[in-house]
């Protein structure tokens, strides 16, 4: 079984089981391919791969091998973490940030729904309208987890802003 773990913005830890594997893997065009996806699904155009932003995502994954711990970067991009073990894949992470779209309510611009009043923050990044760029690392960690990391430029989920 493939466990999955990922913080909100609040910083809280949730628990994700998966029962089966993915298949996908972990090139640039297949981070692009699953985001685009949920983005065309709203009608927001695709986003494009860029390495300054892949490496500031890699470099950060790098940085977490040694804990693991869900930490966002505090940087200069909209981001996206996860964690998990067994073959977690980086296209796994994007799927289930994505699964968070029934958290979210385009109406009054909110999540609704989940454990928290940001529930769906995963999902409005992914498919931020304004973002062009992303960068995404993949990292093992000492103690045998992934580290997942997308970076989105420009940042998303601005407050007062819709998504799309």
């Amino acid at each position: 079984m493939l466990l999955i773990r990922f913080l909100f913005v609040t910083f809280s830890l949730m628990g994700i089981h998966f029962a089966q594997i993915s298949v996908a893997q972990n090139s640039p065009e297949d981070y692009v391919n699953a985001h685009n996806k949920y983005r065309a699904e709203v009608g927001v155009r695709p986003v494009t791969w860029n390495e300054t932003v892949a490496a500031y995502a890699q470099k950060y994954a790098n940085s977490r091998v040694a804990s693991c711990e869900l930490e966002h970067s505090q940087g200069p991009y909209g981001e996206n973490i996860a964690e998990g073990y067994g073959d977690l894949k980086g296209v796994d992470a994007v799927t289930m940030w994505a699964s968070e779209k029934s958290n979210y309510d385009h109406a009054s611009n909110s999540c609704v729904g989940g454990d928290d009043d940001e529930s769906c923050l995963h999902y409005t990044q992914v498919v931020w309208q304004n973002t062009v760029h992303l960068g995404c690392g993949r990292a093992k960690c000492l103690n045998g987890w992934w580290f997942v990391t997308c970076n989105y430029d420009p940042v998303g989920n601005i407050v007062g802003q819709r998504p799309y």
